[in-house]
């Protein structure tokens, strides 16, 4: 087997508390534990858990966003925390993120074009022209138009935005994409073509996705692997349908409990698309 893309080593993250008063001892809050894994090229994995779980934190620990305490992510061979700033700058070309918002991720002044166009300078790309090329290619692998680059983000729906959103993620033709509860502010309907347009991308571009969700639904749908988060401890992994289907943990069994119309953890069958 090749080398992973992305690999997790004993990656841990300590947050401090503020004091509550001048004399009182320091406290830290323990975002991470002690996690480990690895993501191979062109699979899907899915981080899943409550909020608090450290979902989130590992998103911007990935993404190089925040350093960790302790551990270290390495990404295509490169840890991330040992490179320099331009290193980095450079790097990240190679990994994007697609956030939970799509409105409040755009500049709502701007044409979409112009919000979609930004990641091209971590390439190189400079000139007017190919900046408009790679945009109207984007913007048509998510099923938009190339005239749409003209457009600010009210002109479009929810589900649009998010496409833009991915688009943006898309353009220097990524190997990871980082996606963060990508559609859980969108209508149910709505949730299914970004989704179903996020395969379409994998299957296109063999794009890696690290997908994290509260929607155990959501991830059975569209990730290979699975890794249940609680209080920062990944109590669970495996392959999803295996993990869903034959939950050992007591909290992935509590978690697939509550989905509609689980009667029992235990007896929990495989989840609809």
């Amino acid at each position: 087997m090749s080398a992973p893309l992305l690999q997790v080593e004993h990656l841990a993250k300590h947050y401090r508390l503020p004091r509550e008063h001048l004399f009182a001892p320091g406290q830290s809050l323990t975002a991470l534990h002690d996690l480990s894994f690895t993501l191979q090229a062109g699979r899907s994995l899915g981080i899943v858990g409550e909020s608090g779980s450290g979902k989130s934190t590992l998103a911007r620990l990935v993404m190089a966003l925040e350093a960790p305490s302790s551990g270290c992510v390495l990404f295509d061979g490169q840890d991330l925390g040992a490179l320099s700033p331009a290193a980095l700058k450079q790097a990240r070309a190679g990994f994007q993120m697609v956030f939970q918002d799509p409105y409040g991720s755009l500049d709502p002044r701007r044409a979409i074009g112009l919000s979609v166009a930004e990641p091209l300078a971590l390439v190189g790309v400079h000139t007017r022209a190919e900046r408009e090329a790679r945009v109207a290619q984007a913007l048509e692998a998510v099923g938009l138009r190339a005239s749409d680059a003209h457009k600010v983000p009210h002109e479009f729906s929810g589900g649009q935005r998010q496409r833009i959103a991915i688009a943006r993620a898309l353009i220097t033709r990524p190997k990871l994409i980082v996606a963060d509860e990508p559609v859980s502010a969108l209508d149910v309907s709505v949730q299914a073509q970004v989704l179903n347009l996020m395969q379409d991308l994998q299957d296109q571009f063999g794009v890696t996705y690290l997908f994290i969700s509260h929607d155990l639904a959501v991830v059975d749908l569209v990730c290979d692997d699975v890794i249940v988060l609680q209080h920062g401890h990944c109590v669970e992994a495996g392959p999803t349908r295996r993990v869903f289907e034959h939950p050992q943990h007591p909290y992935t069994q509590r978690l697939l409990a509550a989905l509609p119309g689980a009667e029992s953890a235990a007896s929990t069958p495989a989840l609809e698309p």
